[in-house]
């Protein structure tokens, strides 16, 4: 029989908690995966400490309701590989800009990629610095970018 999905069980999960800088006094806190879980604090440290409660009270309320519950998607879900089809004159001209940089198709492709990818998120925190938490019963990280 597996495990008793409960609010303890779900509390225990690693949510991914993103805070970002609003303005000069707001910090905005999300779950990642829980649409709607939310909320602000007047520093990053409220803001980590307000999200705690409203994560829990966006559990109880959805184990209460009965609605599903998105868990966390481990790392080890994404393979870091994937295939995309182009059209040959775009393929033509990424292998001519990959030659003019040195480098091989796959790392020009990738770094273009992540400069796209991270832009628009540090643009959005209005603040170079955006913190990253992964809230789990055994371990915590905290990027900032």
């Amino acid at each position: 029989m597996g495990k008793r999905k409960d609010l303890k069980y779900y509390l225990s999960l690693p949510y991914t908690i993103q805070i970002t800088r609003e303005d000069e006094t707001t910090w905005f806190a999300r779950v990642v995966e829980l649409p709607g879980c939310m909320t602000e604090g007047d520093t990053p440290e409220e803001a980590a400490d307000m999200i705690q409660d409203a994560l829990a009270g966006w559990l109880e309320v959805a184990l209460e309701d009965g609605r599903p519950i998105p868990e966390p998607q481990t790392g080890e879900a994404y393979s870091g590989r994937f295939v995309v089809r182009v059209p040959r004159t775009l393929h033509q001209q990424l292998v001519e800009a990959a030659e003019q940089e040195g480098v091989s198709l796959n790392q020009f492709i990738n770094v273009a990629l992540a400069g796209r990818i991270t832009r628009p998120t540090i643009a959005k925190a209005k603040s170079p610095s955006m913190i990253n938490r992964t809230r789990s019963a055994k371990s915590a990280r905290v990027a900032v970018r």
